[in-house]
Protein backbone atom coordinates (compact mmCIF):
# COMPACT_ATOMS: atom_id res chain seq x y z
CA UNK A 1 0.00 0.00 0.00
CA UNK A 2 2.61 2.43 0.67
CA UNK A 3 4.73 1.46 -2.28
CA UNK A 4 1.94 2.11 -3.84
CA UNK A 5 1.18 5.24 -2.78
CA UNK A 6 4.60 6.54 -3.02
CA UNK A 7 4.43 5.81 -6.71
CA UNK A 8 2.28 8.63 -7.59
CA UNK A 9 3.98 11.80 -8.46
CA UNK A 10 1.39 13.94 -6.49
CA UNK A 11 2.55 12.19 -3.46
CA UNK A 12 6.10 12.26 -3.77
CA UNK A 13 6.21 16.18 -4.82
CA UNK A 14 3.64 16.44 -1.46
CA UNK A 15 6.38 14.45 0.71
CA UNK A 16 9.14 16.89 -0.90
CA UNK A 17 7.93 20.32 -0.55
CA UNK A 18 6.39 19.16 2.90
CA UNK A 19 9.62 17.67 4.32
CA UNK A 20 11.65 21.06 3.05
CA UNK A 21 8.85 23.45 5.01
CA UNK A 22 8.87 21.08 7.65
CA UNK A 23 12.12 21.60 8.19
CA UNK A 24 12.45 25.51 7.93
CA UNK A 25 9.40 25.61 10.14
CA UNK A 26 11.42 23.24 12.97
CA UNK A 27 14.59 25.59 12.93
CA UNK A 28 12.41 28.95 13.12
CA UNK A 29 10.18 27.84 15.06
CA UNK A 30 13.03 27.36 18.07
CA UNK A 31 14.61 30.53 17.93
CA UNK A 32 10.83 32.05 17.84
CA UNK A 33 9.72 30.34 21.09
CA UNK A 34 12.73 31.27 22.58
CA UNK A 35 12.42 35.04 22.02
CA UNK A 36 8.78 35.00 22.86
CA UNK A 37 8.29 35.81 19.16
CA UNK A 38 5.79 32.93 18.30
CA UNK A 39 3.01 35.23 17.85
CA UNK A 40 4.52 37.02 14.67
CA UNK A 41 4.06 33.52 12.97
CA UNK A 42 0.66 33.50 14.08
CA UNK A 43 0.03 37.60 12.83
CA UNK A 44 1.97 36.92 9.30
CA UNK A 45 -0.10 33.71 8.82
CA UNK A 46 -3.36 35.55 9.08
CA UNK A 47 -1.99 38.52 7.13
CA UNK A 48 -1.14 35.65 4.44
CA UNK A 49 -5.20 35.59 3.80
CA UNK A 50 -4.61 39.42 2.08
CA UNK A 51 -2.09 38.48 0.19
CA UNK A 52 -3.51 35.12 -1.19
CA UNK A 53 -6.62 37.16 -1.72
CA UNK A 54 -4.81 39.55 -3.32
CA UNK A 55 -3.07 37.36 -5.81
CA UNK A 56 -6.71 36.00 -6.78
CA UNK A 57 -7.50 39.14 -7.28
CA UNK A 58 -5.35 39.66 -9.79
CA UNK A 59 -6.01 36.70 -11.80
CA UNK A 60 -2.30 34.76 -10.52
CA UNK A 61 -2.14 30.95 -9.95
CA UNK A 62 -0.04 28.52 -8.18
CA UNK A 63 3.72 29.68 -8.19
CA UNK A 64 2.77 32.99 -9.90
CA UNK A 65 1.03 33.99 -6.73
CA UNK A 66 4.53 34.41 -4.99
CA UNK A 67 4.98 37.74 -7.82
CA UNK A 68 2.36 39.13 -5.48
CA UNK A 69 1.86 37.02 -1.95
CA UNK A 70 5.91 37.13 -1.15
CA UNK A 71 6.67 41.17 -1.20
CA UNK A 72 3.58 41.31 0.12
CA UNK A 73 4.70 38.91 3.52
CA UNK A 74 7.79 40.72 3.38
CA UNK A 75 6.42 44.27 3.48
CA UNK A 76 4.41 42.78 6.57
CA UNK A 77 7.00 41.29 8.76
CA UNK A 78 8.97 44.53 8.14
CA UNK A 79 6.25 46.64 9.08
CA UNK A 80 5.31 44.85 12.46
CA UNK A 81 9.13 45.66 13.39
CA UNK A 82 8.77 49.38 12.56
CA UNK A 83 5.54 49.72 14.18
CA UNK A 84 6.51 47.92 17.41
CA UNK A 85 10.07 50.41 17.42
CA UNK A 86 8.75 53.60 15.68
CA UNK A 87 4.85 53.97 17.25
CA UNK A 88 5.81 53.31 20.53
CA UNK A 89 3.68 49.44 20.25
CA UNK A 90 4.20 46.81 21.92
CA UNK A 91 4.67 43.38 19.79
CA UNK A 92 1.67 42.52 20.39
CA UNK A 93 -0.02 45.26 19.20
CA UNK A 94 2.03 45.36 15.88
CA UNK A 95 1.46 41.88 15.39
CA UNK A 96 -2.37 42.73 15.87
CA UNK A 97 -2.33 46.02 13.97
CA UNK A 98 -0.96 44.18 10.60
CA UNK A 99 -2.84 41.07 10.80
CA UNK A 100 -6.02 42.70 11.35
CA UNK A 101 -5.34 44.59 8.35
CA UNK A 102 -4.52 41.91 6.21
CA UNK A 103 -7.17 40.21 7.27
CA UNK A 104 -9.43 42.73 6.58
CA UNK A 105 -7.99 43.26 3.24
CA UNK A 106 -8.58 39.73 2.43
CA UNK A 107 -12.35 39.33 3.49
CA UNK A 108 -12.40 42.70 1.02
CA UNK A 109 -11.24 41.43 -1.99
CA UNK A 110 -13.20 37.54 -1.35
CA UNK A 111 -16.10 40.29 -1.74
CA UNK A 112 -15.10 42.07 -4.36
CA UNK A 113 -13.63 39.22 -6.73
CA UNK A 114 -16.31 36.84 -7.19
CA UNK A 115 -15.36 32.88 -8.35
CA UNK A 116 -12.49 31.81 -6.48
CA UNK A 117 -14.21 30.59 -3.47
CA UNK A 118 -12.79 27.34 -3.44
CA UNK A 119 -9.35 28.75 -4.58
CA UNK A 120 -9.45 30.96 -1.41
CA UNK A 121 -10.51 27.90 1.17
CA UNK A 122 -7.92 25.52 0.25
CA UNK A 123 -5.28 28.38 1.02
CA UNK A 124 -7.13 28.81 4.60
CA UNK A 125 -6.95 24.73 5.19
CA UNK A 126 -4.11 23.92 2.94
CA UNK A 127 -4.00 21.42 -0.24
CA UNK A 128 -0.56 19.98 -0.51
CA UNK A 129 -1.56 17.09 -2.13
CA UNK A 130 -2.28 19.00 -5.38
CA UNK A 131 1.16 20.81 -5.04
CA UNK A 132 2.50 21.20 -8.41
CA UNK A 133 5.81 21.05 -9.98
CA UNK A 134 6.96 24.84 -10.21
CA UNK A 135 5.89 25.46 -6.42
CA UNK A 136 7.97 22.23 -5.60
CA UNK A 137 10.59 23.78 -7.16
CA UNK A 138 10.34 27.62 -5.79
CA UNK A 139 9.84 26.08 -2.10
CA UNK A 140 13.01 24.06 -2.62
CA UNK A 141 14.94 27.21 -3.54
CA UNK A 142 13.57 29.22 -1.02
CA UNK A 143 14.43 26.46 1.29
CA UNK A 144 18.15 26.81 0.20
CA UNK A 145 18.01 30.73 0.81
CA UNK A 146 16.70 30.89 3.77
CA UNK A 147 18.76 27.70 5.14
CA UNK A 148 22.08 29.29 4.44
CA UNK A 149 20.88 32.60 5.70
CA UNK A 150 20.50 30.82 8.96
CA UNK A 151 24.09 28.48 8.76
CA UNK A 152 25.51 31.84 8.06
CA UNK A 153 24.19 33.77 11.03
CA UNK A 154 23.76 31.00 13.18
CA UNK A 155 25.86 32.19 16.05
CA UNK A 156 24.96 35.69 16.28
CA UNK A 157 21.29 34.51 16.31
CA UNK A 158 21.75 32.02 18.98
CA UNK A 159 23.30 35.10 20.75
CA UNK A 160 20.95 37.05 19.92
CA UNK A 161 18.04 34.31 20.88
CA UNK A 162 19.65 34.16 24.77
CA UNK A 163 21.10 37.74 25.53
CA UNK A 164 19.95 40.50 23.34
CA UNK A 165 21.42 43.10 25.47
CA UNK A 166 24.53 41.61 25.39
CA UNK A 167 24.67 40.30 22.12
CA UNK A 168 24.54 44.33 20.98
CA UNK A 169 27.22 45.10 23.17
CA UNK A 170 29.37 42.71 21.45
CA UNK A 171 28.70 44.32 18.43
CA UNK A 172 26.19 42.24 16.94
CA UNK A 173 23.83 44.18 14.70
CA UNK A 174 20.49 43.67 16.28
CA UNK A 175 18.55 45.47 14.30
CA UNK A 176 19.19 43.57 11.03
CA UNK A 177 18.95 40.50 12.95
CA UNK A 178 16.06 41.16 14.04
CA UNK A 179 13.98 42.04 10.64
CA UNK A 180 16.02 39.01 8.86
CA UNK A 181 14.30 36.54 11.69
CA UNK A 182 11.17 38.47 10.51
CA UNK A 183 11.98 38.17 7.19
CA UNK A 184 12.57 34.15 6.84
CA UNK A 185 9.30 33.75 9.15
CA UNK A 186 7.60 35.61 6.50
CA UNK A 187 9.04 33.19 3.77
CA UNK A 188 8.64 30.17 5.50
CA UNK A 189 4.65 31.54 6.39
CA UNK A 190 4.18 31.31 3.04
CA UNK A 191 5.66 28.49 1.79
CA UNK A 192 4.08 26.55 3.93
CA UNK A 193 0.37 28.04 3.32
CA UNK A 194 -0.38 25.26 0.90
CA UNK A 195 1.29 22.49 3.42
CA UNK A 196 -1.52 23.15 6.24
CA UNK A 197 -2.98 25.88 5.10
CA UNK A 198 -3.44 29.68 6.37
CA UNK A 199 -4.94 28.87 9.51
CA UNK A 200 -2.47 26.43 10.85
CA UNK A 201 0.57 27.59 9.58
CA UNK A 202 1.49 29.22 13.22
CA UNK A 203 0.81 25.67 14.77
CA UNK A 204 3.30 24.13 12.57
CA UNK A 205 5.93 26.86 13.45
CA UNK A 206 5.60 26.20 17.32
CA UNK A 207 4.25 22.50 18.25
CA UNK A 208 7.50 20.72 16.58
CA UNK A 209 9.71 23.37 18.53
CA UNK A 210 7.81 22.94 22.21
CA UNK A 211 8.05 19.45 21.97
CA UNK A 212 11.64 19.16 21.45
CA UNK A 213 11.81 22.01 24.66
CA UNK A 214 10.21 19.32 26.26
CA UNK A 215 12.78 16.34 25.58
CA UNK A 216 16.39 18.06 24.82
CA UNK A 217 18.75 18.76 26.57
CA UNK A 218 20.91 21.61 24.62
CA UNK A 219 19.97 24.63 22.07
CA UNK A 220 21.46 21.69 18.63
CA UNK A 221 19.67 19.31 20.04
CA UNK A 222 16.33 21.10 21.04
CA UNK A 223 17.05 22.31 17.16
CA UNK A 224 17.43 18.14 15.95
CA UNK A 225 14.77 17.48 17.48
CA UNK A 226 12.22 19.97 16.36
CA UNK A 227 13.51 19.24 13.02
CA UNK A 228 12.70 15.41 13.90
CA UNK A 229 8.89 15.79 15.43
CA UNK A 230 8.49 18.28 12.26
CA UNK A 231 8.97 15.63 9.63
CA UNK A 232 7.40 13.11 11.56
CA UNK A 233 4.37 15.24 11.49
CA UNK A 234 4.78 15.86 8.00
CA UNK A 235 5.79 12.56 6.55
CA UNK A 236 2.77 10.84 8.70
CA UNK A 237 0.04 13.43 8.13
CA UNK A 238 0.55 13.42 4.34
CA UNK A 239 0.27 9.53 4.61
CA UNK A 240 -2.40 9.17 6.72
CA UNK A 241 -4.45 12.17 5.00
CA UNK A 242 -3.97 10.13 1.74
CA UNK A 243 -5.20 6.54 2.99
CA UNK A 244 -8.34 7.70 5.09
CA UNK A 245 -9.08 10.64 3.06
CA UNK A 246 -8.74 12.94 5.47
CA UNK A 247 -7.63 16.92 5.24
CA UNK A 248 -3.68 16.95 4.88
CA UNK A 249 -2.90 20.47 7.14
CA UNK A 250 -5.31 19.27 10.02
CA UNK A 251 -3.72 15.97 10.09
CA UNK A 252 -0.06 17.11 9.98
CA UNK A 253 -1.10 19.33 13.04
CA UNK A 254 -3.00 16.76 15.01
CA UNK A 255 -0.13 14.53 14.64
CA UNK A 256 1.96 17.75 16.09
CA UNK A 257 0.13 17.85 18.82
CA UNK A 258 0.17 13.75 19.47
CA UNK A 259 3.73 14.33 19.50
CA UNK A 260 3.54 17.52 21.89
CA UNK A 261 1.49 15.16 24.39
CA UNK A 262 4.11 12.37 24.56
CA UNK A 263 6.81 15.27 25.28
CA UNK A 264 4.98 16.55 27.43
CA UNK A 265 4.21 12.95 29.38
CA UNK A 266 7.96 12.36 28.79
CA UNK A 267 9.10 15.04 30.78
CA UNK A 268 6.27 15.05 33.62
CA UNK A 269 7.16 10.97 34.08
CA UNK A 270 11.28 12.12 33.90
CA UNK A 271 11.01 14.45 36.31
CA UNK A 272 8.83 12.35 38.68
CA UNK A 273 11.19 9.56 38.91
CA UNK A 274 14.26 12.38 39.57
CA UNK A 275 12.29 13.46 42.29
CA UNK A 276 11.75 10.32 43.64
CA UNK A 277 15.29 9.12 43.24
CA UNK A 278 16.44 12.35 45.30
CA UNK A 279 14.43 9.83 48.09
Amino acid sequence: MLLEMLSYSFIQRALAAGMLIGVLCAVLGVFLILRRLSLIGDGLAHTTFGAVALALFAGLQGAAMLLVSLPVMLLAALGILKLANKARLGGDAAIGIVSSVGISLGVMLAVLGHGYGVDLFSYLFGSILAISQAELLVAATLFVIVLALLWFYYNDLVALTFNEELAAVSGIKVVFLNNLLAVLTALTVVLATKLVGIMLISALLILPASTALQVAHGFRMTVFLSIVFSLISVIGGIIFSFTFNLPSGATIILLAFLLFCCGYLFRKMNFCSNYSAQF
